[in-house]
């Protein structure tokens, strides 16, 4: 963000004004905002914002053991759309393996 403040403050000063209008309405609670982000944040690999919601929901009355179940939800949810995603991508592999098939990728 750093760098589009310098460069293109525009866009950076419209991502605060964003956060700014759902802050003001928001219809969540703050626990569960918390956890909302926490989850984006590790399926987003952001280690500062991790740290951020980490604390953040410990901060609004949220247990470690809570904060671990978001996390293992994440962690099960994200192999399910994985196996999902696979499964689909490949469908019929035995037909994919006779057909020999080749990697469209250059």
């Amino acid at each position: 963000m750093r760098l589009l403040a310098e460069w293109f403050p525009e866009f950076a000063e419209a991502l605060d004004k964003i956060d700014e209008l759902y802050n003001e309405n928001k219809t969540i609670d703050e626990k569960t905002y918390q956890f909302i982000c926490l989850a984006l944040s590790i399926k987003n690999r952001s280690k500062p914002c991790l740290l951020k919601h980490f604390k953040g929901a410990l901060e609004v009355g949220a247990t470690v053991k809570e904060v671990a179940y978001i996390m293992a939800l994440v962690f099960r949810e994200s192999a399910g759309g994985d196996d999902c995603w696979t499964h689909d991508a490949l469908g019929n592999y035995k037909e994919l393996i006779k057909k020999n098939i080749q990697c469209c990728l250059k």
